[in-house]
C-alpha cells in the first residue's frame, strides 16, 4: 500500500524550519519513515538536513561539525536519528555534546501502553523526566595511570582519608543545587500543565548524601510551591522493583541523569520495547527530539526496525510547534496500526509482521483516513 493512494489535509501557512539529523547505521532508514509521516500530516515543514556522527567523522574529521550546531542555533528545533557512541574509547557521545552545548537540561521520555502490543503491561502511563546536564554524564573522567589521576587519588587520601586503588579510573558525579532546582521546577510545571498528580523522585540518597541527597533536598523545597501535587521519594533499587511489579502506581518520575537513562529503558520494556519509546531534550528556547533507542547497526539495511519511536518523537515535536491537531492525528494513526496488529514490525508481532516501510505505509494510510474524517 502506498501513501500516494491517500489525499491529505493541507497544512497552514506557517513554515516550520527544522534541523534534521539522519543518524548513524540504521538511523537514516527510520528517519526517512518518520519524515514521510510528518510530511503526510500536511504541516508545512522546511527540513534542513545536516550530518553528525560516524558519517561526519569520516567526511569532516569530527562527529559534530560546526554546521550542525549552526543549523540548530538558527532553527532552534531538531529531529535527530540515533547516533553511535563508541564504547570504552573513541569520541565523546554526540548526544551528550549537543545537550551540553545547547543546555538541554530536561530529558522527557513518556512511556504509555498502546492497546494491541503483545506482552505489554496494560495501564502504564509514565513520564520520566531526567536531569540532562550533570551527574556521571558530565564527562569529568580521569584515566587510570595518568598523572592527573594519581594527584586526585592523593588528594582524596589527604583530605578524606579514603584509599583509591592506584590503577583505578575515576569519574566524578557533580550534582548542583541550581541544576537540581531547575529540573524540579520543570517537572512540577510539566505535571501541572499535563494534569499529572504525583511526582516520584528517584535517588540513592541514603548512600550518596552529598549528591543524590542534595537532589532530593532541592526537590522537596520546590514541592512546597506546588501543594496540589503529591511528592514521593524512592531509592533507585526500590523504584525499579516497583516499576516492574506495579508500574500503574507511577505517574511522573523525576531523576538525576544516570537513573533516568536506565529507568526510561525499563519503562519502555513495559510498554512494548524501545521501538515505542520517544523522547525530547529541552532547554531554554531549544528542543531536540529523538528516539530513546540507539543506532542498532545489526539492523542496518534490513527494514526490520520499528519506526514508531521516532514517529512518536515527531508527534511530540508537532505538539511543541503548536501543531496539536496534526500531532493528535499522527498519534491516532500510530495507535490504530498497533491496535490492528497486522501491519507491524517483528518486535510487535513476531508471527505476522511487515517491513519498516510497510508499517509506515499503514500509518500514513490511517493518517489519510483521519484527514478525510471517514
Amino acid at each position: 500500500m502506498s501513501s500516494q493512494e491517500v489525499s491529505f489535509p493541507i497544512g497552514g501557512n506557517m513554515v516550520h524550519n527544522i534541523t534534521l539529523i539522519p543518524g548513524d547505521e540504521s538511523g537514516p532508514e527510520i528517519m526517512a519513515e518518520a519524515k514521510r509521516c510528518l510530511d503526510a500530516t500536511g504541516v508545512n515543514i522546511a527540513w534542513e538536513v545536516v550530518d553528525a556522527g560516524l558519517g561526519a567523522l569520516d567526511e569532516k574529521g569530527t562527529p559534530l561539525p560546526k554546521e550542525v550546531l549552526d543549523s540548530i542555533e538558527r532553527n532552534r528545533v531538531a529531529l535527530k536519528g540515533p547516533l553511535t557512541t563508541p564504547s570504552g574509547g573513541g569520541y565523546r557521545s554526540v548526544n551528550v555534546q549537543l545537550r551540553h552545548h545547547f543546555n538541554l537540561y530536561a530529558n522527557v521520555r513518556p512511556c504509555k501502553t498502546i492497546k494491541g502490543i503483545k506482552g505489554a503491561v496494560q495501564g502504564v502511563d509514565i513520564v520520566v523526566i531526567r536531569e540532562n546536564t550533570e551527574d556521571l554524564y558530565a564527562g569529568i573522567e580521569f584515566k587510570e595511570g595518568k598523572e592527573s589521576t594519581r594527584k586526585l587519588i592523593e588528594l582524596v587520601r589527604n583530605y578524606l582519608g579514603k584509599e583509591i586503588a592506584p590503577d583505578a579510573g575515576i569519574t566524578l558525579k557533580p550534582l548542583s543545587r541550581g541544576a537540581s532546582r531547575r529540573i524540579a521546577h520543570f517537572a512540577f510545571n510539566y505535571a501541572e500543565d499535563n494534569k499529572r498528580k504525583k511526582i516520584t523522585v528517584v535517588t540513592k540518597a541514603t548512600i550518596m548524601k552529598c549528591t543524590d541527597g542534595l537532589f532530593y533536598e532541592e526537590t522537596k523545597k520546590v514541592a512546597q510551591v506546588y501543594p496540589s501535587l503529591e511528592l514521593e521519594h524512592l531509592l533507585v533499587d526500590s523504584a525499579c522493583f516497583k516499576l516492574v511489579s506495579s508500574p500503574q502506581q507511577f505517574d511522573l518520575v523525576l531523576t538525576p541523569n544516570l537513573y533516568g537513562d536506565i529507568i526510561s529503558d525499563l519503562c519502555a520494556a513495559l510498554v512494548g520495547g524501545l521501538g515505542m519509546a520517544p523522547a525530547v531534550n529541552l532547554g531554554d528556547g531549544y528542543a531536540i527530539f529523538e528516539a530513546v533507542h540507539g543506532s542498532a547497526p545489526q539492523f542496518k539495511g534490513k527494514q526490520e526496525l520499528n519506526p514508531c519511536a521516532l514517529i512518536l518523537s515527531g508527534t511530540m515535536m508537532l505538539d511543541y510547534l503548536g501543531e496539536r491537531e496534526a500531532a493528535c492525528r499522527l498519534q491516532g494513526a500510530v495507535e490504530a496500526v498497533v491496535k490492528e496488529g497486522r501491519y507491524v514490525t517483528r518486535d510487535l508481532n513476531p508471527r505476522t509482521y511487515v517491513s519498516t516501510r510497510e508499517m509506515t505505509d499503514r500509518i500514513i494510510y490511517f493518517l489519510g483516513k483521519e484527514g478525510r474524517h471517514e
